[in-house]
C-alpha cells in the first residue's frame, strides 16, 4: 500500500458536484493499493498514519500527533500512485489493484482509522473526483508499507 500524506488546515471532496466528505485541521490521505496488499499491511499503514506526530506544538516543533490537535481525516482512493512512467509519455497502472482487491482493502484502512476514534470521511472508490485542500506547512509525506 501507497499513501500520500498532506498536513492540512481543512480539505473536501465533491464528485459532480455534490459535496461527498469535508474536514478541518487534519491529515488529507491519497490511498494507492497493490494487487499483493493485504489485511496485515493496511493495519500496519493505518498504525502509522494515525500515530505520525507532524502537528506544531507551542514551540513551534513538530512534536503532536492527530490526536493531540483533534484532526480528522480525508481519504481518497488514488490508484495513480501505482503509475508507471518509464516507458512512453502515458503512464500505465499495472501496479494497481483491481477494484476486487482495492475496495475490501480502501473500506478496512477507513473502518481502521474509525476504530481509533477518528472523524473520517471519504470520497467515492472509482469516481471522477474534485480534491481541494489547503495544505499545512505544506508538509506531505510518502508512506509506503515496503519501506514500513
Amino acid at each position: 500500500m501507497r499513501a500520500v500524506l498532506t498536513k492540512v488546515k481543512h480539505a473536501s471532496v465533491t464528485v459532480d458536484g455534490d459535496l461527498r466528505g469535508r474536514i478541518g485541521q487534519g491529515f488529507l490521505i491519497l490511498l494507492g493499493i497493490a494487487p499483493d496488499d493485504d489485511e496485515a499491511k493496511c493495519r500496519k499503514l493505518a498504525d502509522k498514519l494515525c500515530s505520525l506526530r507532524i502537528f506544531d506544538d507551542e514551540n513551534g516543533k513538530i512534536n503532536l500527533s492527530l490526536d493531540d490537535v483533534g484532526g480528522e481525516i480525508l481519504v481518497i482512493s488514488q490508484f495513480t500512485l501505482y503509475g508507471n512512467c518509464r516507458k512512453g509519455r502515458r503512464p500505465e497502472f499495472l501496479g494497481a489493484a483491481r477494484p476486487e482487491i482495492a475496495i475490501p482493502l480502501y473500506e478496512k484502512f477507513v473502518s481502521l482509522c474509525r476504530e481509533k476514534g477518528y472523524h473520517v470521511e471519504t470520497g467515492e472508490f472509482g469516481a471522477y473526483m474534485q480534491v481541494d485542500s489547503c495544505n499545512d506547512g505544506p508538509f506531505t509525506l510518502v508512506v509506503d508499507t515496503d519501506s514500513l
